[in-house]
């Protein structure tokens, strides 16, 4: 009886134990990693050109290149796969989209099996970058270089053309359950810096913030080293370990979060009181956003790179990048009157990969939680 009595206590003993480590560490880490959170690649099977089922933008082109033209070959990050498609879809001929096997697979780790003579390829940043400055790949589309990515172009002698095309915003997103709808500048800077730690220091409920970082020379990484002015002390230690069983912040460019993920269990902060929509973001009202290029190299010679190059900027080019849901450049289209050359200037174009405006604090939605506005 007393060894029934024993088993019986062990077993509730064993029930108790696994209840607590599930609300404790599984609940809140389900809350704390969400899908958007985490390494996510993007559904290319959406994007492809030339099929009915697509999500691309077919707005129309003047510029319409044939079979027998020099086709130029495009890659880009994932957050910009919609929109170097959709260049594809308006201004290519059928046929010229080809497939390892004769058709579209994405059983393989980047969800993309394109020919070797596809115009279309998928390498995300680092890899795409490599391509375009190899000569694989003619225009890449994506945000500035990192300075590791602009030094290795430089020690191989390529020189590169960096033309912005449209405008994008850099943000920061959490669960949708965090009551913080909001953060400054200079606060979320201190929680990357390991400064702030605890949600209740930026009026949210109180517990640790888990701040997630990502790949090395991803896009969404290298606006985040310079937002941070190349300073980023993830926490260590005590704070490290205690910090993953807090809510999570975690940032990436708008799109990419809201058209391509599109998860609902997270929703976008406002910075310095403003929150990141077209509308902000166009009227350069939203403190973190940046240009997204068109880049090849200076010593490309197909002379369609630069006729595609002057479609983007021209009124037809731009209304395709706004109906991807991308923003044009404030004032509308450049000028197509210049070569793309006599725009950028040089592979170091003066502008910065983000600007921090020095408008006045607004915000289009709901008031903020703590230190928001």
């Amino acid at each position: 009886m007393k060894k029934l009595a024993v088993l019986l206590a062990t077993i509730l003993l064993f029930v108790a134990i696994n209840a607590a480590l599930y609300r404790t560490l599984t609940c809140r880490l389900a809350n704390n990693f969400s899908g958007t959170n985490q390494l996510k690649m993007i559904d290319v099977g959406r994007y492809l050109p030339f099929e009915e089922r697509s999500e691309l933008a077919r707005t129309g082109s003047s510029l319409k290149f044939q079979p027998g033209d020099k086709l130029p070959v495009l890659d880009g990050a994932a957050a910009l796969v919609p929109v170097y498609a959709s260049v594809i879809e308006n201004c290519y001929p059928k046929g010229s989209v080809t497939y390892e096997g004769g058709a579209f697979s994405d059983d393989n780790y980047y969800g993309e099996n394109f020919a070797s003579d596809s115009v279309m390829q998928y390498h995300n940043t680092v890899r795409g970058f490599d391509a375009v400055v190899d000569g694989s790949v003619d225009l890449f589309f994506g945000a500035r270089p990192s300075p590791e990515q602009a030094r290795a172009a430089e020690e191989k002698g390529v020189e590169l053309e960096l033309v912005p095309i449209g405008l994008e915003a850099f943000v920061f997103f959490v669960n949708k359950e965090n009551p913080v709808n909001g953060l400054t500048t200079e606060q979320l800077r201190a929680i990357y810096r390991g400064e702030i730690t605890d949600w209740k220091e930026v009026g949210g409920a109180p517990g640790p913030i888990h701040p997630i970082t990502r790949i090395p020379g991803s896009g969404s990484q290298t606006m985040m080293d310079i937002f941070m002015e190349g300073d980023i002390r993830p926490p260590r230690g005590p704070k490290a370990l205690f910090s993953v069983f807090g809510r999570s912040i975690g940032y990436s460019f708008r799109y990419y979060v809201t058209g391509i993920v599109a998860d609902d269990r997270v929703k976008l902060l406002a910075v310095d009181g403003v929150y990141p929509d077209s509308a902000n973001i166009g009227a350069g009202l939203y403190p973190i956003s940046g240009s997204f290029y068109a880049i090849y190299r200076k010593d490309n010679a197909n002379p369609n790179v630069a006729r595609l190059v002057e479609w983007l900027l021209s009124e037809e080019g731009q209304r395709m990048i706004e109906a991807t849901g991308y923003v044009r450049p404030r004032g509308g289209a450049p000028s197509t009157r210049q070569s793309p050359a006599d725009r950028v200037g040089s592979r170091y174009a003066p502008e910065p990969a983000y600007k921090l405006n020095d408008y006045p604090a607004r915000n289009s939605r709901p008031p903020l939680v703590g230190g928001g506005a």
